[in-house]
């Protein structure tokens, strides 16, 4: 059990971009078939990352704050750039489409580096001192949700 929110999701970060390692194994080694069902287990675990933000910490961030703007604002964002990268590596893996597989990638790697920097540093710090007095219900629905994810990849 996690002690907080910035240990269980760097944690998670840390999982999703061990995932997204393996799919890069696969292209490198031209396993297709391979590479997408390792894909389809990255999507799914940065969705599910998501989606565990933006449903259930990120509003109550917001609540506890009294603001929908700045940090959490950005991150949706990003989490909507994110998207479309993976769209596009999705659709460069279905073609068999290395060149452009590399490209959406790339850009979606760095991409996830930033922004988790932008959590693990500045967000999730400022949730756990917000929300403290919400960890005995919070840490369980987040971790239930992650679990729940990594047991069925």
């Amino acid at each position: 059990m996690h002690d907080n929110i910035a240990h269980l999701l760097t944690d998670d970060h840390r999982a999703c971009d061990t995932l997204l390692v393996a799919v890069e194994h696969a292209v490198a080694k031209a396993d297709w078939p391979l590479a997408k069902s390792q894909f389809a287990v990255f999507q799914a675990a940065m969705l599910t990352h998501f989606d565990v933000e933006e449903t259930i910490l990120f509003p109550r961030f917001e609540q506890k704050t009294g603001s929908a703007m700045g940090p959490t604002q950005v991150m949706r964002g990003e989490h909507g750039q994110m998207r479309q990268l993976m769209n596009g590596a999705e659709s460069a893996l279905a073609a068999g489409d290395a060149d452009d597989h590399a490209g959406h990638a790339e850009t979606l790697l760095i991409m996830m580096q930033q922004h988790n920097v932008k959590e693990e540093n500045v967000l999730y710090p400022m949730c756990d001192q917000h929300l403290a007095e919400q960890f005995a219900t919070l840490l369980p629905m987040l971790s239930e949700q992650i679990n729940n994810r990594q047991g069925a990849a």
